[in-house]
């Protein structure tokens, strides 16, 4: 999604968030994230000035005057951006990738399938369902790589085992991550 996003080009226009608008985007935040709710008050406090960045092929960032916090495209459940997923690590459903599946992440490919489930990979206890947005680690790293967009149940990848099975959605060092507001 942000493999070719530069931010010279890519952005549209800026539009400051009004309060209302601030509340109803923390309510969704907090249904699409339950563990958030203890930090939300720290990543979007109510005195700060929210501004919504549009982008090209309709991309929305949420962000502060220094750095964006949320991202979503079109009408899509907001993401968050490596960054503010590095500060608050357990606001996603983790996953880990095996060592050979790295440099194929960090250059923004999908999560295949036998990535998930070869020695080295971890997937959690209980099943994710399909449609979930979850951050992707990898083995023998702390911060996560990757935020990804489940295409499978995380029972359907082990049993099939074949094909993607995670929508790579924004990874370390792709236009995203190295903007500059």
């Amino acid at each position: 999604m942000f493999k070719k996003f530069e931010a010279k080009e890519s952005i549209v226009g800026t539009n400051q968030i009004k309060n209302s608008v601030q509340r109803s985007i923390r309510s969704k935040l907090i249904d699409t994230y339950p563990n958030i709710e203890e930090y939300i008050s720290d990543i979007l406090p109510k005195k700060v000035n929210l501004k919504v960045v549009k982008c090209q092929d309709h991309i929305e960032l949420i962000s502060t005057d220094t750095e964006p916090l949320f991202f979503k495209k079109r009408d899509g459940p907001f993401y968050p951006t490596l960054r503010l997923l590095h500060m608050y690590p357990n606001m996603l459903p983790k996953v880990q990738v095996d060592k050979g599946a790295i440099k194929f992440v960090l250059s923004g490919a999908h999560i295949m399938c036998p990535g998930l489930t070869s020695p080295g990979a971890k997937l959690p206890e209980d099943c994710l369902p399909s449609d979930t947005p979850v951050s992707v680690h990898a083995e023998g790293k702390e911060n996560a790589l990757a935020i990804g967009h489940m295409k499978m149940s995380s029972d359907d990848i082990k049993s099939i085992n074949k094909g993607v099975g995670i929508d790579n959605v924004h990874y370390l060092n792709d236009g995203l991550w190295r903007i500059d507001l």
